[in-house]
């Protein structure tokens, strides 16, 4: 059962072409520069690259997995969170396709396709687990029963973590996109060169906070001034991402004794940081739990992500009609 997903959330074009649930051959993902110079996304100049990019990338999918339209069986797309001009583009251009092929159409959430990331990683991943998805615009932790059945334990009450990265990079003066750039510099730092606040670490709540971690990095840097700052960066950002990588994993492992589940997944932009993954396999570990996280190229936003969740739903015989739209604020769960 071949299906073509789509994903235009934010400002990746990605298009993929899935054979099974875990398999996806082909997966092209198109990221956009442009924003870098902004220091952040740009909605309209987002919208108006996924307009550009979606049709050559479509055609790509379909010359590279050696196929014609009438070789896939459905088109998953993403249809919320995310940007609504660039979730739009995807929306439209799956309706289109679909409309004019009778090919089956369903809308996907992006969280979902996070989760199912994993899937496409692992062979042997299979529910129940407990998913932390955390990238620039969410961070959540969820508790994933069976295929397709999610409960929500907790989520930021302010800021996401991949934000917090990128305002901390701002503030340093690193540039865009953060996550990359403090990750790179943390690894030749020291974690423990400054310790900064861990926001509902004692507690036993599955919340999250790291707007106050951003300012306390603000009034650090400000206090210490520019010289410090420039001569100590690499241990700044180290203590800094320690910070918020502290809380991730002792919130991952609570949660996984909580529910009583062994196994734990990360997924989204932020799983792509090499200190989460190595210290959430660690402590995971120690706490007789295992641990799954794709890799970075399935972290990033992407299709095969869309598709596999897109396959899963359209294997159970559910369907999206052509009323379907474009949902910014789209919850996981309703």
């Amino acid at each position: 059962m071949k299906i073509l997903g789509i994903e235009t959330s934010c400002d990746e074009t990605s298009v993929a072409v899935l054979t099974d649930m875990r398999t996806a051959p082909v997966n092209l993902v198109y990221s956009q520069v442009d924003h870098a110079k902004f220091g952040g996304i740009v909605p309209e100049v987002a919208s108006r690259q996924q307009i550009k990019k979606l049709p050559p990338l479509y055609l790509q999918a379909l010359r590279e997995a050696g196929i014609g339209l009438d070789d896939l069986v459905g088109i998953a797309v993403t249809m919320g969170p995310g940007l609504v001009g660039s979730l739009l583009v995807g929306v439209n251009f799956a309706k289109a396709l679909a409309w004019s092929s009778g090919l089956a159409l369903i809308g996907i959430n992006h969280l979902e396709g996070h989760i199912f990331s994993n899937f496409l990683a692992s062979s042997t991943l299979e529910p129940p687990f407990i998913a932390l998805i955390v990238s620039g615009g969410h961070t959540l932790l969820v508790t994933v029963t069976d295929y397709l059945e999610y409960h929500i334990l907790g989520q930021t009450r302010d800021d996401a973590a991949g934000e917090a990265y990128d305002k901390v990079s701002k503030l340093l003066g690193l540039g865009y996109p953060g996550g990359m750039i403090i990750d790179n510099l943390a690894r030749k730092g020291n974690p423990n060169f400054h310790k900064f606040p861990r926001a509902f670490i004692k507690d036993t709540s599955f919340e999250f906070s790291f707007s106050g971690l951003k300012t306390a990095v603000a009034l650090y840097v400000k206090d210490k001034g520019q010289r410090f700052v420039e001569d100590n960066l690499a241990d700044i950002c180290a203590a800094f991402q320690e910070a918020v990588v502290d809380v991730l994993v002792e919130k991952s492992i609570l949660a996984a004794e909580h529910e009583k589940i062994d196994t734990i997944v990360i997924a989204g932009g932020v799983a792509a940081n090499s200190r989460l993954r190595e210290k959430l396999a660690h402590k995971a570990k120690l706490a007789g739990k295992k641990t799954f996280y794709p890799p970075p190229v399935l972290c990033t936003d992407n299709a095969a992500m869309i598709a596999s969740a897109g396959y899963c739903r359209l294997a159970r015989g559910q369907r999206s009609d052509f009323k379907l739209n474009a949902y910014p604020y789209l919850p996981l769960v309703e």
